[in-house]
Order: structure tokens, then sequence, then C-alpha cells
């Protein structure tokens, strides 16, 4: 199978990278905890097909074919039947979406009534916009309508993106109503902050690393005694969990 470079870039790294694996075990548990329990959880933007390691009854699709997802599809137009999954998880994935708002009416589509949605996005705070402005790939345009359809660049190549589309979706009270009044039957359940020191020290899918591996759990218990207060200023992620009137 003829696999993007750079998925497989990704899957080198991650196979290598057993801090970065730790990490991602914590976000991946956090968005299973939050999702209903023994029922068929669909997973948008598998990518390098990391969560189905952790999960059974797991359906992963990506837009780009790789060996490590199930279905090759796009978010915007889901090939499955109304109400089939009582979950869906995503990670990193909305803020490369070129049309949020038809996004949400297909994930609405196809979950059932009092199923979920849990979701683990960049989040833009004082501090972690500095780590994300200048030393990250993706840009963080904080001046666009995050319901509106993206610029062309999102919708040619999927891993273009705009870093600061979930959290001014979710963290800004303006655009949070207007997300309420397009989609009152999917509400809000949950939203906090998450990652202050780990993520940011592991380098992510880059090959370096200043953390050790060995403390990574330590530092993510800390971060999560911390998360209360250190949350809205210096988290790198944001945290929804949606729930299916």
């Amino acid at each position: 199978m003829l696999v993007d470079p750079r998925l497989r870039e990704q899957r080198e790294v991650w196979e290598k990278k057993p801090v970065l694996q730790k990490i991602y075990a914590d976000y991946h548990q956090r968005m299973l905890a939050a999702l209903p329990a023994g029922e068929p959880i669909l997973e948008i933007g598998g990518g390098s097909g990391n969560l189905a390691e952790q999960a059974l009854d797991v359906v992963s699709i990506d837009l780009m074919a790789s060996p490590w997802i199930d279905v090759a599809c796009d978010a915007h137009q889901l090939p499955f039947a109304d109400g089939s999954f009582g979950g869906i998880a995503m990670l990193d994935v909305l803020h490369h979406l070129a049309s949020p708002t038809t996004f949400f009416g297909e994930a609405f589509r196809v979950l059932r009534p009092g199923g979920r949605m849990a979701l683990i996005e960049p989040g833009i705070t004082p501090f972690s916009w500095l780590f994300y402005h200048f030393l990250h790939q993706e840009p963080v345009d904080m001046s666009v309508d995050p319901l509106a359809d993206q610029p062309e660049a999102v919708k040619a190549d999927p891993f273009q993106s705009n870093q600061a589309v979930p959290t001014l979706l979710f963290a800004r009270a303006r655009y949070r109503a207007q997300f309420a009044a397009r989609f009152p039957d999917l509400k809000i359940i949950d939203r906090r902050w998450l990652s202050f020191l780990a993520y940011p020290l592991s380098g992510g899918f880059k090959r370096w690393s200043l953390l050790p591996s060995c403390a990574a759990q330590p530092l993510l218990n800390l971060e999560e005694f911390a998360r209360p207060l250190l949350g809205p200023l210096s988290a790198f992620r944001l945290a929804i969990v949606l729930e299916k009137l």
C-alpha cells in the first residue's frame, strides 16, 4: 500500500519513542473514559493507528489510506448509517478540518441518541501560544470564524490546519454560544485544559525529546494535580466532551 511519507514518518517516530506513547496513552484513556462503555467507537483521523492499540470495537478512519486504519474516507461525508456509533474519538483532528460545521453535522448524524464525542486538540493559552506560534510548523490564527469554512490550503492538504480553531470554538463565549445555537442537540458536557510540560518537552512527533520516558508518568500526575490552577494560563491541550441529546 502506498502511504503518505508524512504518515509513515509519524508511525516510525511512534514506534521508537516510548515517552510519546506514554503521553498519548494518557490522552487515549481520557477519551475512552468519556465515551459509553461497550459500544462501537468511531475514531476520526486515525492517522498512524495508535488508539486501536488500547481499545476494542474501534472503527478507525482517516482521509488518507494506510495499514493502520479501517476505512479511508472524508470526515465531512461519513460512510456510515445514522446512529451507528455510541462514541466518537478525535485527537488532533478538528483543527485540520476544512468545514467544521459540515463535520459536526455528520458526527451528529452517525451518533446514537445519548452518544458522545471526545476531542483533544491544541489549546491556545498565553504560554502555549508562544510555543505554537514560534516553534511549531502549524499556524495559529485567532482572527478566524471557527464555524466558517477554512482557507483553500486547508481543503487541499489534510496536514494543513489552524490550531486556533478548537480554542476559539469551545473556549470563547461568543463562538460557544454560536455552536450551541447551531447544534442545540449536541451539548458540551465537559471542557478542560490539559498538558503543561510533558507534551512540549517530549517534542511530540519530532524525533527529539527533552523528557526521559521514566519521567513521563510522574510529570503527567503532577500536571493533573496542578491543572485547575495552571490550565487556563499554560495548557497545551483542550479536551472537550459533547453529548447528543
